[in-house]
């Protein structure tokens, strides 16, 4: 048997021959596992105060499928337990609310030999109230009321066991902490009598050991006051170091000062350069991209002169099949002006016998007739065909024309490329020369930074030895506890620094 819910809600009780009220009833979900492995739900209605009050509701699988018919439930078994728990919890919200949102109510109606009752979650609104669930609920038999009473004496002999054993567990918590009260407090008293002793031990020693220190603190002053004198020579002599100093750095700053100018103007000069180089990087991109350009151009010509002589080899076929065709017609027109001649020789000779002959001499000169339309066809064809060599040649001579203009612009093209050519190599040229001027004008910075670096560490160790000094010798004045090297150490600035200025000048 699982739980699933068990608490004390509120619930309206109404009876047929009572009035409503209201009463805390525990409710309890529980699943119970049949012999058949089947899982039925269990609700039940209890009072603590009634032992008496007992209502039951078993519920299986197929009693739930008429439920859900009945009532017109959406969800299935599996979900229907924890769905009627979320209703319970919503009526135990607000249990103390004067118009609660959810309420439980319980009614009570005899049916038959056996009493009844109705359980059911009621929601209400201004509007109506909403019945959300109901389920018949059957008052427990003697049997099963007589189980819930022994269930409910068994726990209750069970509580008053636990309740003797925690009140028989407080008794020991109480005697054991008693005892150990005392123990401690005792334990506490020795504690306090050797702290005492520990105390006036304690007094006696740091007695002795303040007059030790002040024995070993006499015979330090001492020495101290001889080592000042001492201290005072050696800090002379740092002062007329420190002076020395001073003036070799504000020779060094002089120098800087130099060489941060230099610097600047070559800075000023290696910008003026770069930014010359850029100009001359721009105008060579230009050169080049006016290079890619004519090049385009003059590809597109040379196609052009390509088409051009292509058309001037297909005109000069036309003009050869025109030729040989005006060849072909003249040849024709000779044969024919031939014939005529020959015809006319014939009539002349036929002329004579003209009168013996008229049908004949009817029937040729329609033949001539004819042969003279052909004649005259033959001459507007030849006419027409020489209009259209004429024309043909006259297209030929443009093209001509144009192929020779074309040829110039490529000529002058191409003097432009060798032109443009040759300012791209003497530009090329002037950028490896700026280029290596740059790469110098670079080193000269490089070595100038180089020579201001040791120059700027030169003067940083001369001023960090004259503040050592200038600090040595105020702590020694104010505190005199502090320890310094003998006067006779001295830290002179090695060959090294002090040739460090001469040399960066003759560079510089």
């Amino acid at each position: 048997m699982e739980e699933l819910f068990n608490k004390v809600l509120l619930v309206h009780l109404k009876h047929k021959d009572c009035e409503e009220r209201k009463a805390n009833v525990r409710v309890t979900v529980e699943l119970t596992t049949t012999p058949v492995h089947r899982r039925d739900l269990l609700v039940k209605l209890t009072d603590d105060a009634d032992p008496f009050f007992l209502f039951t509701l078993p519920v299986s699988e197929e009693d739930y499928q008429s439920l859900k018919v009945q009532q017109g439930l959406l969800i299935d078994f599996a979900s229907f337990p924890q769905k009627f728990i979320d209703l319970l919890n919503l009526c135990n919200a607000e249990p103390d609310a004067d118009n609660p949102r959810f309420l439980l109510q319980l009614t009570c109606q005899p049916v038959m030999e056996e009493s009844s009752a109705t359980f059911s979650v009621v929601e209400m609104n201004a509007f109506k109230h909403l019945n959300h669930l109901s389920l018949r609920l059957l008052q427990g038999s003697d049997r099963e009321v007589k189980d819930y009473l022994a269930a409910r004496l068994s726990s209750l002999k069970t509580l008053s066991e636990k309740t003797k054993e925690l009140e028989k567990l407080r008794s020991e918590w109480t005697n054991h902490s008693s005892s150990l009260s005392s123990r401690h407090s005792g334990e506490l008293q020795s504690q306090r009598e050797k702290i005492l002793e520990l105390q006036s031990r304690f007094q006696q020693e740091t007695e002795q050991l303040r007059q030790e220190l002040e024995s070993a603190n006499k015979k330090n002053c001492q020495q101290l006051q001889s080592k000042v004198g001492e201290l005072e020579s050696s800090c002379r002599e740092l002062t007329e170091r420190r002076y020395k100093n001073e003036s070799f750095i504000r020779d060094l700053k002089m120098k800087l000062s130099g060489s941060e100018e230099e610097c600047q103007r070559l800075k000023q000069q290696v910008l003026n350069l770069r930014r010359e180089n850029g100009s001359l990087d721009s105008e060579i991109h230009e050169k080049e991209r006016a290079v890619s350009q004519l090049q385009v151009r003059v590809a597109v010509l040379e196609q052009e002169v390509k088409d051009k002589e292509m058309v001037i080899c297909r005109t000069k076929e036309v003009l050869e099949a025109t030729q040989q065709q005006k060849d072909s017609v003249e040849e024709t027109a000779a044969n024919r002006e031939l014939q005529m001649r020959k015809l006319e020789s014939t009539v002349k000779s036929l002329s004579e016998e003209l009168l013996k002959a008229n049908g004949i001499i009817q029937k040729l000169q329609g033949e001539v007739r004819g042969l003279v339309g052909k004649v005259k066809v033959k001459n507007t064809v030849t006419v027409s065909q020489e209009k259209v060599l004429r024309e043909t040649e006259a297209k030929l001579q443009s093209v001509d024309k144009d192929l020779q203009t074309a040829q110039r612009e490529v000529c002058s093209k191409e003097e432009e490329i060798k032109q443009l050519k040759e300012q791209l190599e003497v530009t090329v040229q002037k950028l490896n020369e700026s280029k290596e001027v740059l790469k110098t004008n670079e080193n000269v910075i490089n070595w100038l930074n180089k020579q201001l670096n040791e120059a700027e560490l030169t003067r940083k160790m001369a001023s960090a030895e004259a503040s050592d000094a200038h600090s040595g010798f105020s702590a020694l004045t104010g505190i005199r506890a502090q320890f310094y090297p003998p006067p006779g150490k001295t830290t002179d600035v090695s060959p090294t620094e002090r040739g460090a200025g001469p040399t960066v000048s003759r560079q510089l």
